[in-house]
């Protein structure tokens, strides 16, 4: 972890950003408000509509190699990691979802004290709607039910060029007394989306300000479109401590945003756009060969155990899911209970099939490769 700076900031917001056509009062009054509408929205839409890629993440394409001998007991067999120095019981990352409304917040905290009960990883949804409307910030602060809990805060990274700066950033840090800072990069869902934030330019020099300036790690992470080497490498030389590459093949931010439009430019682009992205799969091989020991986090259409095993057999340190964990906590408890049981059965039964002790062994050769097409 970072050592604590000095919290004082003199960061400031990107100014070619900031709208002054209504006076600052009215225009954070209705961008609060649209926030809030946008975040039940954006549940209900997921919950509800079929807004998934039609391509795939690539996982399909590797299988692994069986071993009908693996000279193990499953009972020993051992999900334990670690991530960004803090133990976890398996590699496993509730992905960040949800917040600012009733719904978010009782599925917030079924998440946290799932996550706390099985010694898994957590993220919460983008916490912007907190600092907008800060009687919401309830809805994210999951730690009273998840103390011991590896836990990620989460801001959109363009915020940045639009007025937030180190001290937003530090409050949302503070609100869930979170490890690490999540800055997400969704240039495609902003330009969906009717009046979204736009406004990348200069951002990759924010991030670094941030960086230098935050005293936990920053976690960089698409939103499901992907990350590619070659713009890990800048997030990197940045400063980012960890990517999550958050892989095309999964939920299709481009068809939420469709699914909820405003007028049929929003309803058009995201048809257009339902596909585009770099896969899963793809990310993570090409990440690893530059950055080979980055923490890595592998998300986007994570469906199950075997998917999971996948993404740590071609090098990363932990998986993400969102969707499978949201429609569980939606339900109830038990079925909660029940998704992670099986999720790390799944796991566990890749390990004990393929010989491999614990999850680093997965990386040996022969135990995974791609298949021939």
């Amino acid at each position: 972890m970072k050592p604590p700076v000095n919290r004082s900031p003199n960061f400031s917001p990107h100014p070619a950003a900031i709208d002054e056509s209504l006076p600052q009062s009215v225009d954070r009054t209705l961008s609060a408000s649209a926030t809030q509408a946008r975040k039940a929205d954006h549940l209900r839409v997921c919950l509800e509509e079929d807004v998934q890629f039609r391509q795939t993440t690539g996982l399909e394409n590797y299988r692994f190699t069986h071993c009908c001998l693996p000279e193990l007991d499953y009972q020993d067999i051992d999900l334990r990691t670690t991530f960004l120095g803090k133990p976890l019981a398996a590699p496993l990352l509730i992905s960040s979802m949800t917040g600012g409304t009733e719904l978010a917040r009782l599925i917030n905290f079924r998440l946290a004290a799932a996550a706390q009960q099985y010694g898994l990883a957590m993220g919460v949804g983008s916490q912007r709607v907190a600092i907008e409307t800060p009687q919401v910030a309830n809805t994210f602060a999951v730690r009273s039910v998840a103390p011991d809990i590896l836990l990620f805060a989460n801001l959109g990274a363009v915020q940045l060029n639009y007025r937030y700066g180190l001290a937003e950033c530090q409050r949302v840090v503070d609100l869930l007394e979170a490890d690490a800072l999540i800055l997400h990069l969704n240039p495609l869902q902003e330009a969906v989306q009717t009046r979204g934030d736009t406004n990348f330019r200069g951002l990759l020099d924010q991030i670094a300000t941030l960086c230098q300036q935050l005293p936990v790690p920053v976690i960089a992470k698409e939103v499901g479109n992907g990350i590619s080497a070659s713009l890990a490498t800048r997030l990197i030389e940045a400063g980012v401590s960890a990517i999550d590459v958050a892989g095309a093949g999964g939920t299709s931010w481009a068809k939420v945003e469709s699914e909820r439009a405003a007028d049929r430019r929003q309803r058009q682009l995201g048809q257009t756009f339902a596909n585009w992205g770099i896969p899963t799969a793809e990310c993570i091989t090409t990440i690893r060969q530059v950055a080979p020991h980055l923490p890595l986090i592998a998300s986007g259409g994570l469906r199950n155990g075997l998917d999971v095993a996948k993404t740590l057999a071609l090098g990363a340190d932990m998986a993400g899911l969102a969707l499978p964990f949201l429609q569980a906590a939606a339900e109830s408890e038990a079925a909660l209970d029940e998704m992670i049981t099986i999720l790390m059965a799944e796991i566990s039964t890749v390990l004990f099939c393929t010989g491999s002790p614990n999850c680093a062994a997965l990386r040996q050769p022969g135990v995974m490769q791609p298949i021939d097409r």
